[in-house]
């Protein structure tokens, strides 16, 4: 076998598996992991300028060539998975991970999800596909498992989703086979004319429903919120960032190159075409879940719910199919990568030092915990979409978007979407980090540098990025090329549009400056004093500890008995229906998980498949 640098990768990555395992109860595992992870990155940034570039092994099924090759695309994504691994490594290394009882099984489940999420993304044909979409999804079972409880029950669910969608995207590989007679995507894309409106819907909706699951599109979304926020510690920040976007992948790698895209909207059933079922599904997960999460009182919960939210804006933007809609939706893949795991990772800080991620039992921590403040704050500012942070750019990309395309209504969604966004991120740093300090957390301190720089380093990203997001387009644009469009005029501070450009450089100067007026007003106006947190008065009571200004139960009552009357009607009945039967696949799944034969029996499914294949 030739050793190329994609070959290098995924043997690093392996090595990585057997080395973690081999010293995951040492105290420097998570250092040693972090090098190894580091040295992943270094060679994926050796192959910037060597896409495609094709493994070496293969193996032949019916026929076909099974193989493995990275794009643009692919890259893209593995540069986020390997940088996001890298950082929880880091933040794992130190305090936090000392504080766990057995690390081994954590190191070993991040190892083993970058591998698959590796072998997923240089897929080279449907089958390779499949394989590598099975490994990623049994991988995320392990990580969610790792410590059993409540994340043990929320991942059963998942499993069941899973595995209905793997039957279904291994139904649309079979049928493609059928039609086509190859596993080749180039042969799939060559045939598309000749494939009948009713083959093409079926294939739409198998991989569609197969790969919205991982993504947590609705209404294959109801797994996902618990299972990434019960995931324990830091790795909740690697899975909500990154691992749920594979099914985003997938979907774009098959239906989203410009031909392929043309096909979808020429292929209409009544009023509506494919593309627009997907570019609808992706607006509505792009507002429901965001206003649960408004109602979440776990910070875990509100943020993994935003997830969900924001995956449907990612999808929302590519299914533009315009050259802007879709750097606006991969970019907006980066972006929430950076901030989303700065958010996670400040929530487990504060989790870490209280014990509770409950946003009814905290407060005030702003004075214990700064550099866990600033970390939020610009992570929220990212996640809301607002300047001088990465998020806006990638907002701004896919609004104009869809001006351009003339969708005023999904344009409607993704501002909805944006104020439930904002409304909700408020909640979360105010019943954190800003009003009275409790009691009980008066001798609470800052986390250990170990967990406070990689928490700052993807803040600095976030902002860095938002100031120059040429820095992120460059990156944006290997995916864009590998899938045949055109990468948009972008310099250091942002894009050039003949039709109205993005200057954050200057967009970040008006906003400093504005800040620096107000701070020199405030600080030369009228005097102030500083008192104590309970020589206060507000809303009729003089406050105490046990009568707090920032009352935190129903915290937007207002906001959601303008939205409940609708909220809680058909939308709240539908999943409750759903989740019930989540809930009895799940425990037959569960007991049948417990018998004493199901290894024979899944040896017996495993042979049937392989003897279909072959």
């Amino acid at each position: 076998m030739n050793m190329n640098l994609l070959n290098l990768l995924i043997l690093l990555s392996l090595f990585t598996v057997a080395l973690v395992y081999w010293i995951g109860k040492r105290r420097y595992a998570g250092w040693f992991a972090m090098l190894a992870y580091a040295m992943q990155l270094f060679v994926l940034i050796g192959l910037w300028d060597k896409m495609p570039i094709a493994s070496s092994f293969s193996f032949t099924v019916l026929d076909n060539l099974i193989h493995w090759e990275m794009t643009g695309l692919g890259w893209f994504f593995a540069i986020l998975t390997v940088g996001a691994a890298l950082i929880t490594s880091m933040y794992t290394a130190g305090e936090w991970g000392e504080s766990q009882k057995d690390m081994r099984l954590q190191h070993v489940s991040m190892a083993v999800n970058v591998l698959a999420m590796l072998i997923l993304l240089s897929s080279g044909d449907f089958l390779s596909l499949f394989i590598g979409w099975e490994l990623v999804s049994w991988a995320a079972f392990l990580i969610m498992t790792e410590h059993g409880g409540k994340a043990a029950d929320a991942a059963f669910r998942y499993l069941i989703y899973a595995m209905s969608g793997a039957m279904a995207i291994f139904t649309g590989i079979v049928l493609i086979y059928l039609q086509v007679g190859s596993l080749e995507f180039a042969a799939f894309w060559e045939a598309l004319p000749q494939l009948s409106s009713s083959i093409l819907w079926g294939l739409v909706l198998l991989f569609s429903s197969g790969f919205a699951i991982k993504m947590g599109l609705m209404p294959f979304h109801l797994w996902q919120a618990d299972a990434y926020a019960e995931t324990p510690g830091a790795n909740a920040a690697f899975i909500s960032a990154i691992a749920a976007r594979m099914g985003l992948f997938a979907l774009i790698l098959i239906f989203f190159k410009p031909f392929v895209i043309s096909h979808l909207i020429g292929n209409e059933y009544g009023f509506l075409n494919a593309r627009s079922l997907l570019i609808w599904i992706a607006a509505l997960t792009a507002v429901i879940p965001t206003f649960i999460a408004l109602q979440q009182s776990d910070a875990r919960l509100l943020l993994a719910w935003h997830g969900i939210g924001q995956g449907g804006l990612m999808l929302l933007g590519i299914a533009i199919a315009t050259p802007m809609g879709v750097t606006g939706g991969l970019l907006h893949v980066f972006n929430y990568a950076i901030y989303q795991a700065a958010l996670f990772l400040a929530v487990t800080a504060v989790m870490h030092r209280t014990g509770t991620t409950d946003l009814d039992r905290l407060g005030g921590l702003i004075v214990k915990m700064p550099l866990t403040y600033i970390v939020m704050l610009m992570g929220i500012i990212g996640l809301a979409g607002l300047p001088p942070i990465n998020g806006f750019v990638s907002k701004w990309l896919i609004y104009k978007a869809l001006l351009e395309s003339e969708m005023p209504l999904l344009l409607v969604a993704a501002s909805i979407s944006t104020l439930g966004t904002i409304l909700s991120v408020y909640k979360l740093i105010h019943n954190i980090f800003l009003g009275q300090l409790r009691k009980e957390h008066y001798e609470i301190k800052e986390v250990p540098w170990t967990m406070s720089v990689p928490m700052l380093i993807l803040a600095g990203i976030a902002f860095i990025t938002g100031v120059m997001p040429g820095l992120a387009l460059a990156l944006v644009d290997k995916a864009q090329i590998a899938l045949g469009y055109a990468p948009l005029v972008h310099h250091l501070g942002g894009i050039s549009l003949p039709n109205g450009s993005l200057n954050m450089l200057l967009v970040t100067g008006i906003f400093f400056y504005g800040v620096g007026i107000g701070a020199v007003i405030f600080f030369l106006g009228n005097r102030r004093f500083i008192t104590h947190q309970w020589d206060n008065y507000a809303g009729g009571h003089f406050l105490s500890s046990d009568i707090r200004y920032n009352f935190t139960h129903n915290f937007y009552p207002g906001t959601m008995r303008v939205i409940g009357p609708w909220f809680k009607g058909s939308i709240v009945k539908l999943e409750q229906s759903l989740v019930h039967l989540a809930q009895v696949l799940a425990g037959a799944f569960h007991s049948f998980y417990r018998l004493s034969y199901t290894p024979l029996y899944l040896l017996v499914v495993t042979v049937l498949a392989l003897a279909f294949l072959v």
